[in-house]
């Protein structure tokens, strides 16, 4: 419904469309960073993002099942990495949040301006 003559939105309210698995602040940010960095490490996330390892874990299981990062284990020197990317899906992903936060920013800019 608009709010204004109540009839039918026919688009539907942006917060709708909100992806539940990227919204989620611990993975939008996940994401954010690691389109950032293109090739993020586990140890940069969980000191950027203030998280513990095991929280952080889980985060990156939802997301990784999802199809939206790839993970890769291996060595740098003698020392157990993990590294972040994100998938094509993932790159999809997180762009169509932000263009929904864009829409519903838009729409309360535009509510508030009209007050």
């Amino acid at each position: 419904m608009t709010a204004d003559t109540g009839a039918p939105d026919p688009t539907g309210h942006p917060t709708i469309g909100l992806d539940e698995v990227v919204h989620q602040r611990v993975r939008l940010g996940i994401l954010a960073i690691a389109h950032e960095a293109r090739r993020v490490e586990f140890g940069y996330l969980r000191t950027h993002l203030d998280l513990t390892a095991g929280n952080l874990s889980r985060h990156l299981s939802v997301l990784e099942t999802a199809g939206l990062v790839d993970i890769e284990k291996g060595y740098e020197g003698k020392r157990a990495r993990t590294w972040i990317t994100l998938t094509t899906a993932g790159k999809t992903a997180l762009a169509e949040e932000i263009g929904r936060l864009r829409t519903l920013i838009a729409r309360v800019e535009t509510t508030t301006e009209d007050r």
